[in-house]
């Protein structure tokens, strides 16, 4: 339900896919001058919102007039004013993470940083980033154990590993996509568009690491900890039926930030930066490091490793 009481599902409350819709649209024509519908949005948004074309093809003036119904649509929903930006990759950047093993806890701190900064639901308990535990010594993620009390943290005789979206520089999520919907953006970063979207899934079956989640309901998020700093790609309020991942947290790392769960990790595990750049920590950590990437023998080229002291 809505804040005003009304059964809104993200600002539309009619069928997800552009199929059905396109169904109903000889009847909806008939009532287009007609009241406000589907939980408050007009019908001229919610039509614009069917039909605007894929991100990457829209004009700039049909990309600003998506976010300003965007921001219309948390402002009805959590009776919130968020900020939804487009901010385009850097020139010259290419974003890279790397963890350090050896001094990750297990806090999950990391965890709870991601489902704040990037509006997960807090009802349906979603989350980018899992944090593994796991014998000393024994890196079979099968053998791992990730409903571990964060509270008897650090436990001896284990350690922990950290796995979220890989951002594959063959991402095999992408080919599996069959509307286009996501797809890699110059800066390395793997994005969805979540107006594009039509809830497959055969990109969560595709992706090797667990990092694709499916909205089975809608989001659900107190309005007093609705981030308001959002970005098209990323972290803005999703809708119900559609898959989301990690982003690198593009609202802040395209504009000179580190991701959240880098800012809020107690035991400086965590090293993001722009691959390009040689004088980087990452690029220094790539060079003076033992270094490995899970699941490298599918040849999907993670920008995500790990490493150890």
């Amino acid at each position: 339900m809505s804040n005003d009481g009304s059964s809104e599902d993200d600002g539309c409350n009619f069928d997800k896919t552009r199929r059905n819709f396109l169904r109903g649209v000889g009847m909806g024509a008939a009532v287009a001058a007609a009241q406000p519908a589907w939980g408050g949005e007009t019908f001229q948004d919610a039509f614009a919102q069917f039909f605007q074309k894929d991100y990457r093809r829209m004009s700039a003036e049909e990309i600003q007039a998506a976010l300003e119904r965007i921001e219309r649509r948390a402002k009805r929903r959590y009776d919130v004013d968020i900020d939804c930006q487009n901010t385009p990759p850097q020139e010259g950047v290419v974003f890279g993470y790397a963890i350090n093993i050896s001094r990750c806890k297990g806090y999950r701190d990391c965890v709870h940083a991601c489902v704040k900064e990037n509006n997960l639901g807090r009802d349906s308990q979603m989350q980018y980033i899992r944090v593994l535990q796991m014998d000393q010594g024994d890196f079979n993620l099968e053998h791992s154990d990730h409903y571990y009390d964060p509270e008897t943290v650090p436990v001896e005789g284990k350690h922990y590993l950290p796995v979220q979206c890989m951002q594959c520089d063959d991402p095999p999520c992408v080919k599996a996509c069959p509307v286009e919907a996501t797809w890699m953006e110059p800066d390395g970063i793997v994005v969805v568009d979540y107006d594009w979207c039509i809830g497959c899934r055969y990109c969560m079956a595709a992706c090797p690491y667990w990092a694709r989640h499916f909205n089975w309901t809608t989001p659900e998020i107190p309005a007093e900890e609705v981030n308001t700093n959002t970005h098209y790609l990323g972290n803005r309020p999703r809708p119900r039926g559609v898959v989301e991942k990690c982003h690198f947290c593009v609202q802040r790392t395209r504009n000179g930030r580190q991701p959240a769960c880098m800012e809020a990790c107690p035991t400086g595990s965590r090293i993001f930066g722009n691959l390009l750049d040689p004088n980087s920590e990452i690029r220094y950590v790539l060079a003076n490091k033992q270094v490995f990437r899970l699941k490298e023998e599918l040849g999907t080229e993670p920008k995500f490793w790990y490493f150890s002291d």
